[in-house]
C-alpha cells in the first residue's frame, strides 16, 4: 500500500504547547512495540520509512489486512514522562482506505481504530505487560476518519491525509504509554505529537502571571497570583488571573497602579516616572492680556516628548475656579512645545492664577497628577473686549436695525455704544457714527438698496474696546418693498379666513366630543394613520417608505440607491467592523466626477439571504434621504463581490469617541453648533415620519468641519436581532438600548419623533459631558427604575442652565409635553445668535432627585468614613490622595470643588467628574438633612 508523506507544521495559538512526543523528530527507527509480534503474523503494524514534501525521513505505522475477520491488531509508543501535565492532547495525522474501494472486502471491513493510554511510575512495559485489552488499558476514543481514500495514482500521491486531536486527564503518575488498535481496517498512521497546554508569562492590570499549567479537565480554572511590575503597587488583593483548558487567560481580579510620580506606558507593562515641573515661570502682564515664559523641567520622565500645559483660574472671594472659553491662548494653551504663551482677553481687576504643567506622551495614563508651577498675577484696568457679532433684525428702503451681543469681558460697566458705518464703495474716512446706550439701535436715512459696512464698539470708563469685524447689509429697493407688500396682503386675507374655519370646527368638535365622549387619544388606529399622512408636511416634503413594505425588498434597493460598477471603488484600507462584515476607507471616481474619499460597508461572505437583505436595507432607507445633517449615499454594489454600501467620509469617526478623545477642547458655542446640526438632521426625518429608534452619540458621525451628521440606519429596524452588543438589552421580547430610549418605547414598544427627542435628550447630555456614559456605571434595571421615579440626569459639569433645561423639556414623561425638533432647533439658533443665554450655569438645588442614589451614588450616611464612601463609589485608589490633603470628613469632603478635586491628585477626566457628582450628591443630602432639622 502506498502512503502519503507530509510535512506536519505546528498551529499558531496563543496559548503555548509543550510538545512530550513527536513521530516525526525521530532520526532512526520509532521502535514501537507491536502486538502480535512483527514477522510471526501477517496482521500486525509494520514500521516503514518514507519521505515528506522537503524530502525528509519520517516514519510511520501502518496496517492492512481486511480478509481476515476477528482483527486484533496493537502498536504501543516507549515511555512518555508527563513533566507535571494533568491533561493530556494528542495528535494524530493518518490515512483510511474506503472498505467499499476493496474488491471482494468482507463486511468485517473497519474505517476506524482505537486509542488507549495506560499510566505508570516508571518505564515497566515489556512484550506481553500491560495485557494488550481495553483494561487494563483505558480507552479514550474510536477514531474515525473525516476522508477515506479510494485509489491511488502511480505517483502515489493523492491519499487523503485526517488530523484528529484527543486529549485525557487527569493523570497523576510520572509518565504513560499510548497504544493505537486495529481491528480490521487499513489504514497508516503516519504522525503521532502528544502534547499539553499552558498560559504563556503575561503582564496583566499591572501584574506579572508566569507560565502556568492548564488543568486537569477542559473546563478547569487554575489560579495564578501576580506580582506587581517594578514601581507600581496593589490597588485591589488579591491580584489572579485563571488559566483555562486551552492554555487561555482569563477572569482576571485585582490589578497594581503605578506608584506617584510613575506612569504605565507599553500598554500598562512599564511605569515610568513623569517629568518634574517647569522652571523659572517668569509673567509679564498688560492691562488683560499676559505674557508667560518658563525653562523646561530638570527631569523629562525618560522621554523626548516633553510639552506643556497652562491652566488659567480666576481667584475671588468664594476662591478659584477655571477660566471660561472666552480667555484666549497663543498659540495654544495645551501641548505647547515652546516654553512661553500669550494670554488676552482676561478680566480687568482680577486676581488669576496658572499653573505650567509638564507632561509627556504617556501622561494622560497616569493615576497621579501632572507636575507643575503656579503664579499669582492681578490684571489691570482696561477696556471693553470686541463685539463678536451683528445681526440684522429689520429693514426698509431708508433704515435698517441692527442688534448685537454685549462684549465677552466688558471690564466694567458698559456705558454705551458706537456704530460705525459707511457705503460699501466709501472709506472709513466717509463714515457716520451713531451712540446708543442699548445694544440696538435704527439706522435712518440710507439710500434705497445701498450696500452698508456697519462696525460696532462698546465704552467704559476705560475708554473704547476695539471695533468689531466689519458686517454688510443692504437695505430694500423700492421693488422688493412693493412685492414684500403684495406677497403680504394674500398671507393678511387669508389668516382672518383661517381664524372664521377655526372657530367653526373648534364649535364642531365640542359637539362631537359631548356626543361620543373622549376615547384614548393615541388609539392603535391613530397611530397607525399618523404614520401613513403627512398632513403636517410642507408642501413638497417627501414621505419616508419602509423598505419592508414591498413584497421584493430588492426592489426598495434598485429604486432607492444607485448602483455603482465595482471597478469605480478602490478599498485603501480597513478601519473598522460592522454588524455584517468589515468597514473600509477608500476612493470613488465615478465617469466625468473628480475621485472623492469615502467610507466603504462590506458584507461578509457566506451570507444568508437574509443577512444581505437586512445589510442592504441600510441603503434603501438612507438613499431616501437628502440633508447636509445626514450621512449621504453614494450608492451600493449589489452585481459584483462583495456587495457594499458605499458613503461619504466622515473623518473624526463617531461623535462619543471624538469628544472623549478632544475633552475640554471646544467651546460651548462649538457644542451647541453640533447639537443644533443633529437637531436639524432629526427634525428632517421627523418631517418625513421617520423614526430613528436608536439616536445616540455613537451613532452620529464627525466630520473635518465638525459638522455632525447622523447615521446608522440599519440598526433602528432589527434592535430585536442584536445579541452581541451589552448596549441593546432585552425588553418585552426585542433588543433597546435602555440609556436612551423613552419610557413608554421601553415599556409599551410605542417608538415615535417623541422618542426620538427623549434620546435627542441624552445625545445633548453625552455632548456636554464629552461622551461620558450616561447613567455612568448603573445597570439597566436601575436607570429603568430611576427614570420611573422621575429621575433625571443632572447637569454635567460647566453646562449652560439654558441647555439643562432643554434636556429636561426633551426627558418630559409625558411625550405630548415634550418639544418637536423644529423647536428644539428655533431654540439652539437663539443660543447661538445671543449667547449671553449660555453664561449662566446650572445650580446644585437641594432638591436634587434621589431615587438614583440607592445604588449608583449612595447615601454617605450609610459609611462610617470617607475611605468607606471612596470605596463604595469604586474610587478606592484615592484614599491616600483624600488623606494626604486632609479630606478626612464628609463636612470637608462636601465642600470641595473642581480644583480641590485636581488638587489631591485626580487627574483622569471620568474620575474627577464622577467623584464631583458624587460629592454634589453628597451636598444635596446634607442640604435635605438640614431642611428636615429646622
Amino acid at each position: 500500500m502506498d502512503i502519503l508523506w507530509i510535512l506536519w507544521i505546528l498551529p499558531t495559538a496563543l496559548a503555548l504547547e509543550e510538545t512530550l512526543m513527536d513521530s516525526t523528530t525521530a532520526t532512526a527507527e520509532l521502535g514501537w512495540t507491536v502486538f502480535p509480534v512483527s514477522g510471526t503474523s501477517e496482521n500486525s503494524w509494520e514500521e516503514v520509512s518514507g519521505y515528506d514534501e522537503n524530502m525528509n525521513t519520517i516514519r510511520t505505522y501502518q496496517v492492512c489486512n481486511v480478509f481476515d475477520a476477528n482483527q486484533n491488531n496493537w502498536v504501543r509508543t516507549k515511555y512518555i514522562h508527563r513533566r507535571g501535565a494533568q491533561r493530556i492532547h494528542v495528535e494524530m495525522k493518518f490515512s483510511v482506505r474506503d472498505c467499499s474501494s476493496i474488491p471482494r472486502v468482507p463486511g468485517s471491513c473497519k474505517e476506524t481504530f482505537n486509542l488507549y493510554y495506560y499510566e505508570s511510575d516508571g518505564d515497566t512495559a515489556s512484550k506481553v505487560y500491560p495485557p494488550w485489552m481495553e483494561n487494563p488499558w483505558i480507552k479514550v476514543d474510536t477514531i474515525a476518519a473525516d476522508e477515506s481514500f479510494s485509489q491511488v495514482d502511480l505517483g502515489g500521491r493523492v491519499m487523503k491525509i485526517n488530523t484528529e486531536v484527543r486529549s485525557f486527564g487527569p493523570v497523576s503518575r510520572n509518565g504513560f504509554y499510548l497504544a493505537f488498535q486495529d481491528y480490521g481496517g487499513c489504514m497508516s498512521l503516519i504522525a503521532v505529537r502528544v502534547f499539553y497546554r499552558k498560559c504563556p508569562r503575561v503582564i496583566r492590570n499591572g501584574a506579572i502571571f508566569q507560565e502556568t499549567l492548564s488543568g486537569a479537565e477542559s473546563t478547569s480554572l487554575v489560579a495564578a497570583r501576580g506580582v506587581c511590575i517594578p514601581n507600581a503597587e496593589e490597588v485591589d488583593v488579591p491580584i489572579k488571573l485563571y488559566c483555562n483548558g486551552d492554555g487561555e487567560w482569563m477572569v482576571p481580579i485585582g490589578r497594581c497602579m503605578c506608584k506617584a510620580g510613575h506612569e504605565p506606558v507599553d500598554n500598562g507593562t512599564v511605569c515610568r516616572a513623569v517629568p518634574s515641573a517647569p522652571l523659572n515661570v517668569i509673567s509679564n502682564v498688560n492691562e488683560t492680556s499676559l505674557r508667560l515664559e518658563w525653562s523646561p523641567p530638570r527631569e523629562s520622565g525618560g522621554r523626548g516628548d516633553v510639552v506643556y500645559n497652562v491652566i488659567c483660574k480666576s481667584c475671588g472671594g468664594r476662591g478659584c475656579t477655571r477660566c471660561g472659553d472666552n480667555v484666549q491662548f497663543t498659540p495654544r494653551q495645551l501641548g505647547l512645545t515652546n516654553t512661553w504663551v500669550y494670554i488676552s482677553d482676561l478680566l480687568a481687576h482680577t486676581q488669576y492664577t496658572f499653573e505650567v504643567q509638564a507632561v509627556n506622551g504617556v501622561s494622560d495614563q497616569s493615576p497621579h497628577s501632572p507636575q507643575y508651577v503656579s503664579v499669582n498675577i492681578t490684571t489691570n484696568q482696561a477696556a471693553p473686549s470686541t463685539v463678536s457679532i451683528i445681526h440684522q433684525v429689520s429693514r426698509t428702503v431708508d433704515s435698517i436695525t441692527l442688534s448685537w451681543s454685549q462684549p465677552d469681558q466688558p471690564n466694567g460697566v458698559i456705558l454705551d455704544y458706537e456704530l460705525q458705518y459707511y457705503e460699501k464703495d466709501q472709506t472709513e474716512h466717509n463714515s457716520s457714527i451713531v451712540r446708543s446706550q442699548t445694544n440696538t439701535a435704527i439706522i435712518r436715512g440710507l439710500k434705497p438698496g445701498g450696500i452698508y459696512v456697519f462696525q460696532v464698539r462698546a465704552r467704559t470708563v476705560a475708554g473704547f474696546g476695539r471695533y468689531s469685524g466689519k458686517m454688510y447689509f443692504q437695505t430694500m429697493t423700492e421693488e422688493e418693498y412693493n412685492t414684500s407688500i403684495q406677497e403680504k396682503l394674500p398671507l393678511i386675507i387669508g389668516s382672518a379666513a383661517a381664524g372664521l374655519v377655526f372657530l367653526i370646527a373648534l364649535v364642531v368638535i365640542i359637539i362631537v366630543c359631548n356626543r361620543r365622549g373622549f376615547e384614548r387619544a393615541d388609539s392603535e388606529y391613530t397611530d397607525k394613520l399618523q404614520h401613513y399622512t403627512s398632513g403636517h408636511m410642507s408642501p413638497g416634503m417627501k414621505i419616508y417608505i419602509d423598505p419592508f413594505t414591498y413584497e421584493d425588498p430588492n426592489e426598495a434597493v434598485r429604486e432607492f440607491a444607485k448602483e455603482i460598477d465595482i471597478s469605480c471603488v478602490k478599498i485603501e484600507q480597513v478601519i473598522g467592523a460592522g454588524e455584517f462584515g468589515e468597514v473600509c476607507s477608500g476612493n470613488l471616481k465615478l465617469p466625468g466626477k473628480r475621485e472623492m474619499f469615502v467610507a466603504i460597508k462590506t458584507l461578509k461572505s457566506g451570507y444568508t439571504e437574509k443577512q444581505r437583505r437586512d445589510f442592504l436595507s441600510e441603503a434603501s432607507i438612507m438613499g431616501q434621504f437628502d440633508h447636509p445633517n445626514v450621512i449621504h449615499l453614494e450608492g451600493v454594489v449589489t452585481k459584483s463581490s462583495p456587495v457594499m454600501i458605499i458613503t461619504e467620509f466622515m473623518e473624526n469617526g463617531s461623535l462619543d469617541s471624538f469628544l472623549r478623545q478632544n475633552d475640554g477642547q471646544f467651546t460651548v458655542i462649538q457644542l451647541v453648533g453640533m447639537l443644533r446640526g443633529i437637531a436639524s438632521g432629526m427634525k428632517y426625518l421627523a418631517d418625513m415620519n421617520y423614526v430613528h429608534r436608536d439616536l445616540a452619540a455613537r451613532n452620529i458621525l464627525v466630520n473635518s468641519n465638525l459638522v455632525c451628521k447622523v447615521s446608522d440606519f440599519g440598526l433602528s429596524r432589527f434592535l430585536e436581532d442584536d445579541t452581541s452588543d451589552p448596549t441593546y438589552t432585552s425588553a418585552l421580547g426585542g433588543k433597546i438600548p435602555i440609556r436612551w430610549t423613552a419610557p413608554e418605547a421601553i415599556q409599551y414598544r410605542k417608538f415615535t419623533s417623541a422618542s426620538d427627542v427623549w434620546s435627542y435628550g441624552i445625545v445633548m447630555w453625552e455632548v456636554m459631558s464629552y461622551g461620558e456614559r450616561p447613567y455612568w456605571d448603573m445597570t439597566n434595571q436601575d436607570v429603568i427604575n430611576a427614570i420611573e421615579q422621575d429621575y433625571r440626569l443632572p447637569p454635567p459639569m460647566d453646562c449652560p442652565s439654558a441647555l439643562h433645561q432643554l434636556m429636561l423639556d426633551c426627558w418630559q414623561k409625558d411625550r405630548n409635553n415634550r418639544p418637536k425638533f423644529s423647536q428644539i432647533v428655533n431654540n439652539l439658533d437663539k443660543m447661538i445668535r445671543n449667547p449671553n443665554m449660555l453664561k449662566a450655569m446650572t445650580p446644585l438645588s437641594s432638591g436634587v432627585h434621589l431615587p438614583l442614589l440607592d445604588r449608583s451614588m449612595p447615601d454617605f450616611s450609610s459609611f462610617r468614613n470617607v475611605d468607606d464612601w471612596l470605596d463604595a463609589i469604586k474610587m478606592g485608589q484615592y484614599k491616600d490622595n483624600f488623606a494626604n490633603a486632609d479630606f478626612t470628613s464628609f463636612d470637608l469632603v462636601s465642600q470641595m470643588t473642581m480644583e480641590d478635586i485636581l488638587r489631591v491628585g485626580v487627574t483622569l477626566a471620568g474620575h474627577q467628574k464622577k467623584i464631583l457628582n458624587s460629592v454634589q450628591m453628597m451636598r444635596a443630602q446634607m442640604n435635605q438633612i438640614q431642611s428636615v432639622e429646622v
